[in-house]
Parts: structure tokens; C-alpha cells; sequence
């Protein structure tokens, strides 16, 4: 156990998950369902079986060892993950990253982390120790950062003119992004659940002579499998619906082989988080529940240094920029205390 490193290498997540949808930006002339199902080839099929192979020794023979109810579960909460994945690009859309990233995520964090350990009967040893609390406790602070950074995003929404958003936002609607957000951030949390359900194929892989940084590798395709299952079919319907199938393959005024390497780089960007989270969470001890929020956590600190950057935030008073920084220091003090309690638990 190392929770230091540990959230490193969640932060290295944090960075690659709120970091991939620029190199969507640069996509041009192509429908969002074209360049979201492009991404979604390397980022749910071959990111995840290239790292695996490299990573688990005989990664075919470990699947065959596998029960069967051990792999549906997974490939059923990554079922219902991608389809929080697809509307969570929705999100993006009509919220942008700052806003949209805050208020799923806040779902998301609070659904993923605290649902698992009560599941599995682990909430009454939280509770009973103090390093459980102390995580515990930053879990809350995690979850008060994500709120806050929200309720700047909706002062900005309330500060600027629809014209001033659109500069920044092309497709900014914030009623209908609202409701996306709050589906894709339930959703989304089921990536969580495919973890905690998918705990046998982790341990497999250990035995099978895996190192443990990468013992989660041949769990994510699973759970990758499913999340790819549910977007290909709504981005072939939408597609089929939108008739943007040509989109494919098309080169008169669009830059066809950029946008299909910004959408390859995109969709390698997304797999890194899980790459990363998932070698964080052999880091944090008992406590790693505890890892997906401050996943979470570092998202939307990366979300919205990008978004500041990318002038998302321009206009807004400075009171709302004030908010905003008050949010993300709160992030960062959350992944602090996450990580002090999981490194007194070791010497309980």
C-alpha cells in the first residue's frame, strides 16, 4: 500500500479524463455520433486489450478460467456505464467542460463511491475505525469541492447572455443540459459497480503472474465491452437517423485523416484514466473505495483549469471566478484527507 502514490496516478486519471474531449474540439465537419463512436473504438476495444495483452501473462486462458457470472456482471454495469457515457458527451455539448464536468461528476462521485462498501457490508468497518472516518469525512469534502465548483457554473449561466455562452459553447443549452447531466452522472457511477463486481477476474490475474499495478487491466475490457455495446448501437441509430453515416468516409471539405486521428487520440486520452485509476486503486489499502471520488475529485480540478484556459469562463464576474477557485481548492484538500486516512489505517 502506497495511498500517496496512489493518488498520484489517480490524478494522472484525473488529467487524462479531463483532458480527452479537446482533441474532439479539433473534429471538423464530422457529427457528434461519428467522431463519439470513433473515439470509442480505441478507447472501449483496442486501448484496453493492447494494455492487457502487454500486462497478463496468457490473458485468453485467464477469460476461460473466469465464471461466467463473474463476466456478465461487469459487461452489464459497463452496459449501463456507456449509456451514462454517451450522454455524458451530451453533457459536454450543451454545458461545456467546466459546467458539465461539475455537475455530473457530483452524481457520479457520490453514487460510485459510497453504494459499493455498503453493498458489500464494509460500511460498519468504516465507521468503527478512525482512518474510516477520516476517509469518510473526505469523501464528504470531495463531494461539498464538486458542489461548489456547480454552483459557479450556475452563477456563470446566470451572469452571461445565451449569445456570450454560444461564443465559448457552440451548442450551450443549459435546461436540457441539466437533465442530461443528472441521468449521465447516475449512470455513469455504474463503472464503479462493474469494478466492485468484477473482483474475481482482478484476483485471477494476480495469480495468473500479473503485477498488481495492472491487475485491473483485463477487468476494464469486460466492463469496456459493455460500455461499447450500448454507445455503437445509439451512434449507429443516430447515424442511421441523422444520415451522417458518410460522415465516414467522406473528404470533400472535411480533413478526414485528422479527424480520424483527433478521435483516436481522444478515445487513447479516455482510456488512460481507467489505465490510471485502476493502478491507483491497488495503492489505497481497504480504504479504496475511497479512490473513486477522488477520481472524481481530479476531473473536474483538470475539467476546469482547461476550461479556464480555454476562456469558458470569460466574462464572468470575479466573484464567480472566486467560487470556482474556491471549489477546486476544496477538491484538492478532499484528496488530502482521503489520503491521510487510508495511511493511518495500515497501523490500526
Amino acid at each position: 500500500m502506497n495511498p500517496i502514490l496512489g493518488i498520484f496516478y489517480h490524478a494522472v486519471g484525473g488529467f487524462a479524463a479531463g483532458s480527452f474531449y479537446i482533441s474532439f474540439s479539433k473534429v471538423k465537419n464530422w457529427a457528434w455520433e461519428v467522431y463519439w463512436l470513433v473515439g470509442g473504438f480505441f478507447s472501449w476495444l483496442i486501448a484496453p486489450w493492447f494494455v492487457s495483452w502487454l500486462a497478463v501473462p496468457d490473458l485468453i486462458e485467464l477469460f476461460q478460467k473466469v465464471p461466467l457470472n463473474n463476466l456478465i456482471w461487469p459487461y452489464i454495469f459497463g452496459l449501463l456505464w456507456g449509456i451514462g457515457g454517451l450522454t455524458f458527451g451530451l453533457t459536454m455539448r450543451f454545458l461545456g467542460m467546466s459546467l458539465g464536468m461539475a455537475m455530473a461528476l457530483g452524481l457520479t462521485a457520490a453514487f460510485g463511491t459510497l453504494v459499493p462498501p455498503i453493498y458489500f457490508g464494509q460500511f460498519a468497518m468504516l465507521i468503527s475505525h478512525a482512518s474510516g472516518w477520516l476517509t469518510l469525512g473526505g469523501v464528504a469534502i470531495a463531494l461539498i469541492g464538486i458542489a461548489v465548483t456547480g454552483k459557479a457554473g450556475i452563477m456563470k449561466d446566470n451572469e452571461l447572455s445565451d449569445e456570450e455562452k454560444q461564443k465559448s459553447i457552440s451548442e450551450f443549452n443549459f435546461k436540457k443540459g441539466i437533465w442530461v447531466a443528472f441521468f449521465a452522472g447516475i449512470m455513469s457511477a455504474c463503472f464503479a459497480f462493474g469494478i466492485a463486481a468484477g473482483k474475481p477476474i482482478t484476483e485471477l490475474a494476480i495469480e495468473q503472474g500479473t503485477p498488481e499495478l495492472f491487475s485491473n487491466s483485463p477487468l476494464f475490457i469486460v466492463i469496456l465491452a459493455g460500455g461499447f455495446t450500448s454507445n455503437f448501437i445509439y451512434c449507429i441509430f443516430l447515424s442511421i437517423k441523422n444520415k451522417t453515416i458518410r460522415d465516414y468516409t467522406k473528404s470533400q471539405s472535411t480533413p478526414i485523416l485528422s479527424n480520424y486521428l483527433f478521435s483516436a487520440l481522444a478515445g487513447i486520452t479516455w482510456y488512460f484514466q481507467f489505465m490510471f485509476y485502476g493502478m491507483g486503486t491497488t495503492k489505497m489499502g481497504k480504504y479504496d473505495f475511497a479512490s473513486w471520488s477522488i477520481h472524481m475529485a481530479f476531473i473536474i480540478i483538470f475539467s476546469n483549469m482547461w476550461g479556464l484556459f480555454l476562456k469558458e469562463w470569460k466574462g464572468s464576474s470575479r466573484r464567480t471566478i472566486h467560487v470556482i477557485i474556491i471549489g477546486l481548492s476544496i477538491l484538492v484538500l478532499s484528496t488530502i484527507i482521503i489520503g491521510v486516512g487510508n495511511f493511518i489505517q495500515q497501523f490500526e
